[in-house]
């Protein structure tokens, strides 16, 4: 029994040291991916990166027209983009994608998982679809191109992988459950890695971010009464006390890759909430159901399909809808989520804030 404290006493001391010293980059002169980064927390990443000295980085989206506005702005910091249309959620497209980065860029030295949807709804509106949604575009987003730079990081003894996941993978959020449902599986996946590629010389760094200022409520869907939903998550989401500025964020999960970090959660609001659903586990548990109970309801006549957020944005009269809005505009414009905004729901926009 002694020797067996003696050893867990050894193994807990060793592990301290490790956590504290960490595995360090220096990013100068490295080569990264960022996948997510035509906008929002991807988009303020790759900007921090290439200030820190990334020479070159390659990013992906779904469309062409969110990619262009994204390369510019990078090629104007220094940097050398390699930018192509890829869907991550399907593992084919994905190591095409890697594949072509590298033939252009080099190896890889640093991979930064960020890509993910979000949908807004209570359950009861919710099908299996939406769970399948989420686990493809925020889960399989992040696996897939994991896998495919594990191997050559792994050979060559060095690496960073970075996987942006969320306090929704910590605790449950009600309204949030395919979300939160992937995420909790992205967290998952980031902490079996760090332990088993550790030896290889490859670092897995775990960010759980609270609620961020990037005006990503505009590209989300809402399902059910869509604009109350909208309403509450937007206003959550642009809460000063409560977000943190993307930008801030980013400089953060930057700093955290340098030092070596295995894990970064932030903002204090997540700190707090991640630690009392360990400590307290009934009381966290009987607070969130309470939450639950103030958010929307399905509704009489709820939204059979998702409505995105700068669709309703455009077409609701909601005075509370209105002030979301204009709080999280800023963010939003700042942070790429306006680009893809048709011209149709634009003028629609201006028509309903003239009346």
């Amino acid at each position: 029994m002694r020797r067996a404290l003696l050893l867990a006493g050894a193994t807990l001391a060793l592990g301290l040291f490790a956590v504290k010293r960490g595995t360090g980059m220096k990013l100068d002169g490295k080569t990264a991916i960022v996948t997510g980064a035509s906008r929002g927390l991807g988009r303020a990443i790759a900007r921090e990166l290439a200030k820190r000295g990334v020479k070159r980085i390659a990013i992906c989206a779904r469309t062409k027209r969110d990619l262009d506005e994204a390369r510019r702005e990078l090629e104007q910091l220094g940097a050398i983009v390699h930018s192509e249309v890829c869907d991550l959620r399907d593992h084919f497209y994905t190591t095409r994608f890697i594949a072509n980065a590298r033939d252009v860029l080099g190896p890889f030295d640093l991979l930064v998982a960020n890509a993910a949807t979000i949908t807004v709804a209570p359950v009861e509106v919710l099908d299996r679809r939406d769970f399948a949604d989420a686990m493809a575009s925020i889960f399989y987003s992040a696996l897939h191109p994991a896998l495919a730079v594990l191997p050559e990081m792994r050979k060559r003894k060095s690496g960073t992988i970075a996987f942006i996941t969320s306090i929704g993978g910590r605790i449950g959020v009600p309204h949030l459950a395919p979300y939160s449902a992937a995420k909790f599986a992205e967290v998952g996946l980031a902490e079996a890695l760090r332990a088993e590629v550790a030896s290889d010389g490859v670092h897995v760094l775990t960010v759980v971010p609270g609620l961020m200022r990037t005006g990503s409520f505009t590209r989300a869907r809402f399902k059910g009464d869509a604009e109350k939903e909208y309403t509450w998550f937007g206003a959550s989401a642009t809460a000063p006390l409560l977000s943190i500025d993307a930008d801030r964020a980013a400089r953060r999960i930057v700093k955290a890759i340098e030092r070596g970090n295995a894990e970064l959660t932030f903002t204090p609001a997540a700190r707090i909430a991640s630690k009392l659903a360990v400590l307290v586990p009934n009381v966290f548990a009987a607070a969130m159901k309470l939450a639950g109970r103030f958010l929307p309801k399905a509704g009489l006549m709820p939204v059979p399909r998702a409505r995105e957020g700068l669709a309703i944005e455009a077409t609701s009269p909601s005075k509370a809808v209105g002030l979301v809005r204009a709080r999280g505009r800023p963010a939003a414009a700042r942070h790429g989520q306006l680009r893809a905004a048709h011209g149709q729901l634009r003028a629609r926009s201006a028509q309903v804030r003239a009346q």
